[in-house]
């Protein structure tokens, strides 16, 4: 029997040996296989070298561009995937497919006249460049607009692919992993936040004795590191000393600058309103002057050129909203005497609402134009047929107008302002131009450049459902372009900002912006009829009924089950165990909260009481 219990420990003994052995070379295998995807990571080495240079704050506005790309990359892959590609497979008849066009039921005749503006016989290159830019013409019948997907299902030998519910479930996709994407990368930055504002004397004792990576042997990247570490020391004393200042204004000052930051609001409150004011009036003046559309305008002359000019005027007028009013906003800031960390809240917070109100503004001059009707044949279609008889490939010009024109607008700036200022300071020793020196790297102003971008890619995706590729390509370049634009014409921030901070922020904007992308998508999908000229939706009154129509084909059991789960029984009380749920987490992270607070007091209880003790030796000793 004892053998038998011997033989029995030595082998599980054996056995616990070999499971801690395998567990220690799969840690090994995962940290080499971490160790060599770091290496394929997106601009490394850019990044790093911009960190060591000019600081976290805006090694945090590259990165955050990084994001993005990979974002929207794989937003174009998820379209691509299930949307454009079996349309273009099963138009083709590749693999021996075919395809069903979708079929008109219940609908006037005069709704489904759609004309595309292809270009016919000879063109000017005037045309074909207005075309580039505007996204008609030639553009307009291919996969880059809603227009181009009129297939109700795809056929691969015997399997059917629904494209409507398809495209539709793709459009929830790519918002539902969006929103995922932010949510976990705002936990991430929240906790990182959390631990730096809890305690600065904490942040300055792990910068100074736990800051340094002793791994580090190549000399480039210690200096990199070297300084990285004094750029965010150099934060931590700037906020300190603006503390200070804080704490040591006396009544007469305190109220010099409240009346000063009042006077300022009132300022931004009336740029805010002229800029919306000057949308709205360009864009009824638009649309009053506009007689005739886009793609039967005269291409050849002057009639022809004014009518495109008045097309797009709200696009001209929306863009130099967007580049004038943030460099009012960041010249007014300066006088406020904030944190630099709350400088950039604030700043954000200000042009947000310029440029996203402009998208609303925008869309809801479309719409209410899109949905008026005066007529009975007008009606009987649900939207205004004649001047919009594909109306969601109009949106999606639209919203290609406005991220070609961003782009436009952000290269001519570093091409025809930055690159000659700098020449002007290097070459030119004239006081007024050495006074206004080399322009700032304004941290705000780029990334809200790059999240208004975002916000029409976001909105823009539905109706041209290859925008996320022309996004990713835009960013790519635009990281280039600022990189070029940060070392050779342009100086960092003279008051450095964190990136804990700054990163959390970045990413709640974002998020202002996904939330706000969904309204138009929500009303464009579930309350506006679609068109019957064009589009999958061709057959349904709204893009939205594809749902209902594709559930009443299911199994009689799997219907009342998901009746169930849509109905006001299931989701109020859904909604009450999930704020249960949340309101527990919230109570459990306060408990956690305490009791950290509990264990700090105690540690410096014990350091204090050590302290005590050792002066108390020491004053023993001398005695």
């Amino acid at each position: 029997l004892r053998d038998c219990q011997q033989a029995d420990i030595k082998y599980i003994s054996g056995w616990k040996q070999w499971k801690r052995t395998s567990s220690k070379s799969l840690k090994k295998v995962l940290n080499e296989v971490r160790e060599l995807l770091s290496f394929l990571e997106l601009w490394r080495h850019d990044i790093h070298s911009i960190e060591g240079k000019f600081g976290t704050g805006i090694q945090s506005y590259f990165s955050f561009l990084r994001f993005l790309v990979l974002l929207n990359f794989i937003i174009f892959i998820l379209m691509f995937s299930f949307v454009t590609l079996p349309s273009i497979i099963s138009k083709y008849g590749i693999f021996n497919s075919s395809f069903t066009k979708t079929p008109l039921k219940n609908i006037e005749p005069h709704c489904t006249v759609y004309k595309p503006s292809g270009n016919m016989g000879l063109v000017y290159f005037y045309t074909y460049l207005k075309d580039l830019l505007s996204g008609t013409g030639f553009l307009e019948v291919t996969s880059l607009f809603y227009g181009y997907y009129t297939i109700d299902a795809a056929w691969l030998r015997i399997l059917r692919y629904n494209l409507p519910l398809a495209y539709l479930l793709a459009t929830f996709a790519y918002l539902a992993l969006s929103l995922l994407w932010i949510i976990k990368r705002s936990v991430e930055g929240f906790k990182q936040n959390l631990v730096h504002d809890e305690d600065q004397f904490q942040s300055y004792c792990n910068k100074v004795f736990a800051g340094w990576d002793f791994c580090i042997t190549d000399p480039n990247a210690a200096q990199l590191k070297h300084r990285s570490l004094q750029y965010e020391l150099q934060t931590d004393l700037e906020e300190e000393r603006l503390k200070r200042k804080i704490a040591d204004r006396t009544m007469k000052e305190k109220l010099r600058i409240y009346s000063l930051r009042l006077f300022i609001n009132i300022i931004v409150i009336a740029v805010l309103s002229g800029c919306f004011y000057a949308i709205y009036r360009a864009t009824v003046f638009s649309q009053e002057n506009s007689n005739v559309s886009i793609r039967h305008d005269i291409r050849t002359d002057s009639i022809g050129a004014a009518n495109l000019l008045v097309q797009y005027l709200p696009s001209i007028v929306i863009t130099l909203a967007n580049f004038i009013a943030p460099q009012i906003f960041s010249f007014l800031i300066r006088f406020e005497d904030y944190s630099p960390a709350f400088e950039i809240r604030l700043t954000l917070m200000r042009c947000v609402f310029v440029r996203l109100a402009n998208i609303g503004v925008l869309l809801f001059s479309l719409w209410s134009q899109i949905s008026y009707c005066a007529t009975d044949e007008c009606k009987a279609c649900g939207y205004n047929y004649e001047l919009y008889p594909c109306w969601e490939s109009e949106v999606g010009q639209e919203m290609y107008k406005l991220m070609i024109f961003d782009f436009i607008i952000l290269l001519a700036g570093t091409l025809f302002v930055d690159f000659p200022r700098k020449l002007l300071v290097t070459h030119c020793s004239c006081k007024p131009v050495q006074w206004c020196g080399l322009q700032e790297f304004g941290i705000s102003d780029n990334v809200l450049e790059i999240i208004y971008g975002q916000t029409i890619c976001w909105i823009g995706t539905f109706f041209s459902p290859l925008l996320p590729a022309i996004a990713t390509i835009k960013y790519f370049l635009i990281f280039y372009i600022k990189k070029i634009s940060l070392i050779h014409t342009r100086k960092p921030a003279a008051r450095p900002i964190r990136a804990s901070s700054s990163n959390f922020f970045f990413l709640v904007v974002l998020l202002i912006g996904l939330v706000l992308a969904f309204i138009p998508l929500g009303i464009s999908i579930a309350y506006i009829p679609s068109s019957k000229a064009c589009g999958p939706f061709r057959s349904f009154n709204t893009s939205w009924a594809v749902v209902p129509d594709t559930i009443l084909g299911f199994p009689t059991g799997l219907q009342q089950v998901l009746h169930g789960i849509a109905s006001e029984a299931f989701a109020v009380p859904f909604f009450m165990v999930i704020c249960l749920i949340m309101f527990y987490f919230i109570a459990l992270a306060g408990a956690h909260k305490r009791v950290v607070e509990q264990l700090r007091e105690q540690l410096m209880m014990e350091s204090h009481d050590k302290l005590f003790l050792i002066r108390k030796i020491t004053e023993a000793q001398r005695h």
